[in-house]
């Protein structure tokens, strides 16, 4: 889903600078798991904001359990190369992803058939963090607004381009929905991972660029990209001059991208609790705070309340693809 530029590998460096608070988390009564090192994967590239959550999270858990937690990083296929990896484990906590929201939900909505359920292959065991999105463009001078942008797009119908990470992610979500709700078509440029489609959103290979706020905000930061609007109900934090998108004159589009932490289909609950106990300590006031840095929002859940959510989404997106008019591939 969403990465980073290689310049924000010094983000990732810094978060992870402040892991060294792990040590003290409580230690785990039960001793019979883990009891062997736990394989995190990931189903995007190195670099990624979901891979440093996915780091930052494994840090925590290896030294508060005295086991390795090893990040397996799986691209390609829109999390259809590593999810299934996942789904066929064996159910018994050894092996988890860290996933964005997308490959749980949108997939189901984008792609004929899955190599994997969402629903039946896995065990929600936490929502971790929320990625709020903003749209960002290259060129200042052409598209100083959000109104120049949507006038460009009407004038030239598919002409206006805009990259994502791939069919189904977020950026290409937000791509829809956007469509959607100005009454606009645009011409998708799908990439593998957000790193090569921010890339060339800043080198101006194409026009803009619906970015989950950690991979934008490095970028607008030192002017390289122009942000035009914030996908959410109230203005960042990270970037309190950037007007949402309805106070830009687009009502009704927010957008946020969770990531989450799951388990193979019938893993013991047992385990799930003592995950999701542990999840909701990793992220104490610290690690909360470095990632608010780059815009990310802590948002940790019941299993239950994933499970929701997941159920949830998967609803809504599939009526915005269908409003979309997007045919499944």
């Amino acid at each position: 889903m969403a990465d980073f530029h290689p310049t924000s590998r010094r983000q990732a460096l810094h978060w992870l600078g402040a892991l060294g608070a792990a040590a003290s988390l409580p230690a785990v009564a039960q001793v019979k798991y883990p009891d062997q090192p736990v394989k995190l994967l990931v189903a995007l590239p190195a670099g990624g904001s979901v891979d440093m959550v996915a780091r930052a999270l494994a840090q925590r858990l290896a030294a508060a359990w005295g086991q390795p937690w090893i990040v397996d990083n799986r691209a390609g296929g829109s999390g259809q190369i590593g999810l299934p990896v996942v789904a066929r484990a064996a159910p018994d906590g050894y092996t988890l992803t860290v996933s964005p929201a997308s490959f749980l939900t949108t997939n189901k909505s984008v792609f004929k058939k899955l190599p994997y359920d969402p629903e039946a292959d896995f065990a929600p065991v936490s929502r971790l963090v929320n990625q709020p999105m903003v749209l960002v463009v290259k060129d200042k001078q052409k598209y100083p607004t959000v109104a120049a942008l949507v006038a460009a797009a009407k004038a030239a119908p598919g002409g206006l381009t805009y990259a994502s990470s791939g069919d189904g992610s977020p950026q290409h979500l937000g791509g829809l929905m956007f469509e959607t709700r100005t009454q606009t078509k645009l011409l998708h440029v799908p990439y593998r991972g957000g790193a090569l489609a921010i890339n060339d959103t800043i080198g101006g290979q194409v026009e803009a660029m619906f970015a989950v706020m950690p991979e934008a905000v490095p970028h607008v930061q030192s002017g390289r990209l122009h942000a035009l609007g914030v996908m959410s109900p109230r203005r960042s934090p990270v970037m309190p001059q950037v007007p949402t998108m309805a106070e830009a004159g687009v009502a009704d589009l927010n957008l946020s991208a969770w990531m989450a932490l799951l388990a193979p289909a019938k893993t013991p609950r047992a385990i799930i609790d003592q995950l999701n106990r542990a999840v909701a300590t990793a992220f104490d006031a610290e690690l909360r705070a470095k990632l608010a840095e780059s815009g990310i929002e802590v948002a940790p859940s019941t299993p239950e309340e994933l499970q929701q959510l997941i159920a949830h989404d998967i609803r809504l997106h599939a009526e915005l693809v269908k409003a979309a008019g997007l045919v499944p591939q």
